[in-house]
């Protein structure tokens, strides 16, 4: 048990939507800052000794549970306005995070390089979050041995530690597989490391970039993000800065399938389609209407949708945490669409729900195959994990009658005020359970 304390911002609270279908969404949304972006960086203030000030910081559970973290090691965490977090990194002490808070999310794994680095030691329990199968840290633990850390692992948790000196040893790292994770952790791990690092194999996503210009904007040199192979030069000390987060991509293209799915015509503002080649295409082949600018992007969704196969793959690859709401916008297209699975193992949960709705998917293993053209009717469905509730959520818009969506929990990880976005656009949601957890702000 940890003996940091750790103020716990946002209650767990179960609550359930009743979401009417037959709307065709209208409008703008705004889109929030990458969820996916800002816990690395989060993470990364730990870095150094100071205060940071992060900005287009989404108000979800992820980020509150990271920021819980952070405070269990000591750092002093607030908002200092709508999207504004301050965290002042100068009392860490505390290299072992709350388990409890690590249970409830994986990305609390991502503290691991920056404590191993500053101080040469972490403590880290064994991450949870979402159900999708196994999803070892053996990359991140081998990239901190190969930086010079020892690995002791124990039932519950796992320890690295400085073999000798008080820096990592900077080295030429190949990962077997490009992870987001085990890239981020070693990229923080390195940027106080003695010498030059080289990571192979590396993650490309935006994410990955964003950290890498943060990290450079504390003072090390990070080189080729967004490429295959990242240069980082470490450095002995850095120092506390500002930053912008990025918008969220896959929010973005989680509107986009509402409003794909709806028969409808928005427009996404603070985005950036730049980041979303791969998935515009995807939804240009089912006849729906793109339209892009720097920042924002214009769908306009055709009466008839047409079948498309799908094949999830690392960025710039279909993003696998939009393959669920794909999923569902398919069930709308008359005709067979293949989905393969290349990075979860089980990141068809949504499908047993939506077959209970009507559509007719059939899984085995890694694919999935829809035969579309059957209207969904309305009925309870339970969420498993963020995009899994994004997926029905999208079917209940298209649905005959009402969807009950339970296990919002996992909704509001992943989203920003989305019952505000979507009744924006035209969806009559009613909360059926007359809890407001999505709106909860705190200071």
């Amino acid at each position: 048990m940890s003996t940091c304390a750790a103020l716990r911002i946002m209650p767990d609270t179960e609550n359930y939507l009743d979401i009417q279908g037959g709307a065709s969404l209208a409008g703008e949304v705004v889109i929030s800052g990458s969820k996916n972006a800002c816990l690395p960086i989060l993470a990364a203030t730990l870095l150094a000794k100071g205060t940071s000030h992060i900005e287009n910081v989404p108000k979800l559970k992820d980020v509150y549970t990271l920021a819980d973290v952070l405070r269990s090691l000591g750092a002093k965490v607030k908002w200092t306005g709508d999207s504004s977090l301050s965290v002042d990194t100068s009392d860490v002490s505390c290299l072992e995070p709350d388990p409890e808070l690590v249970k409830k999310m994986r990305a609390s794994v991502l503290v691991m390089g920056p404590l191993f680095a500053r101080f040469g030691q972490a403590m880290i329990p064994l991450p949870g979050g979402c159900s999708l199968g196994k999803r070892p840290i053996d990359l991140h633990l081998t990239g901190m041995q190969m930086l010079g850390g020892t690995v002791v692992e124990k039932p519950d948790s796992v320890m690295v530690k400085l073999s000798s000196g008080t820096r990592p040893v900077a080295t030429n790292i190949k990962l077997h597989f490009p992870s987001v994770g085990a890239t981020e952790n070693i990229m923080m791990a390195s940027a106080l490391a003695d010498g030059v690092t080289i990571i192979e194999n590396a993650a490309r996503e935006p994410e990955i970039i964003d950290l890498a210009d943060f990290i450079s904007e504390m003072g090390a040199k990070v080189l080729g993000a967004g490429d295959h192979t990242i240069t980082v030069v470490g450095t002995e000390t850095l120092r506390a800065t500002g930053h912008r987060v990025i918008p969220d991509r896959i929010e973005a293209g989680t509107y986009l399938v509402a409003g794909a799915i709806s028969g409808g015509k928005i427009t996404l503002l603070d985005t950036r389609p730049d980041h979303m080649t791969t998935l515009l295409n995807q939804l240009a082949s089912t006849g729906c209407k793109i339209t892009t600018e720097p920042d924002r992007i214009t769908i306009d969704a055709p009466d008839v949708i047409r079948p498309t196969d799908v094949r999830t793959l690392p960025y710039p690859g279909f993003p696998t945490d939009v393959q669920p709401q794909f999923m569902a916008l398919m069930v709308k297209a008359a005709g067979e669409s293949l989905f393969v699975e290349k990075i979860f193992e089980r990141r068809f949960l949504a499908a047993d729900d939506l077959i209970r709705m009507g559509a007719d998917i059939r899984v085995l293993e890694n694919c999935a195959l829809i035969n579309g053209g059957k209207r969904l009717t309305g009925c309870e469905v339970q969420a498993t994990d963020i995009r899994a509730a994004a997926a029905l959520m999208i079917a209940g818009i298209w649905a005959e009658g009402t969807t009950r969506l339970k296990g919002l929990e996992h909704f509001y990880r992943g989203y920003e005020r989305p019952i505000e976005k979507l009744t924006g656009l035209g969806v009559k949601i009613k909360d059926a359970s007359e809890k407001h957890s999505h709106s909860e702000v705190s200071s």
